[in-house]
């Protein structure tokens, strides 16, 4: 990728490979308004993921329907996969103590580690191969 300015976090160097960005969508419209937003390309730039958006196109999308709040748990399980680093401090955590909540790795991330680490059933859409 490149050097990306992610809002009032600064600019940072974003490394080619894959990108694991965990959220909520608490707001109106829930899950399907959250994820049309974010798959958008032309809009105001509100949300870190929006800064990145320009540079990087969603490959799939890794979600959890219900009431529990999991995204800072997220964060840590994928913390915990293997090759994950952390190239934006504060990414998506500004309403939290996590230290990010954007994950890099080299490599695809394994869904199925990922939903084993988490404890939970994830569902999976593919946006493009």
């Amino acid at each position: 990728m490149a050097d990306v300015r992610i809002g009032r976090l600064g600019r940072f160097h974003c490394p080619a490979g894959w990108y694991a960005y965990v959220g909520s969508a608490r707001g109106p419209g829930g899950l399907a308004a959250r994820l049309a937003r974010h798959l958008r390309l032309l809009k105001p730039l509100h949300w870190h993921i929006d800064y990145l958006r320009i540079h990087a196109s969603p490959i799939e999308i890794w979600y959890v329907t219900g009431t529990q709040r999991w995204e800072c748990d997220w964060a840590r399980v994928l913390f915990g996969l293997s090759g994950a680093s952390a190239p934006v401090p504060r990414f998506g955590a500004s309403d939290c103590r996590c230290a990010t909540h954007l994950a890099h790795f080299a490599m695809p991330p394994d869904l199925a580690a990922f939903a084993n680490a988490a404890g939970v059933p994830v569902s999976r859409e593919v946006l493009s191969e």
